[in-house]
């Protein structure tokens, strides 16, 4: 068959695991990591994202007003 695999063993030496009296508060090197964008940047590309996503929005809004004034017009005329 397989090896056999060994037993796991769990030692309880009082902390809990929301113990983070280890974790240094220093954020760590980006050694080789393309720079963090500047402001500017994400301005950009958070518009650029507006803009793609208005006239979807529109059609939504649009589209919920209609079924809203078919559905209150057959409600009060009945």
């Amino acid at each position: 068959m397989g090896k056999k695999k060994d037993k796991i063993k769990y030692i309880d030496d009082g902390r809990t695991l929301a113990d983070m009296s280890g974790v240094s508060p220093r954020l760590p090197k980006r050694n080789g990591a393309a720079p963090r964008p500047d402001a500017k940047e994400v301005w950009k590309t958070y518009w650029a994202a507006v803009k793609m996503m208005f006239v979807p929005m529109l059609v939504v809004i649009v589209g919920l007003c209609i079924v809203y004034m078919i559905a209150f017009a057959l409600f009060t005329l009945a």
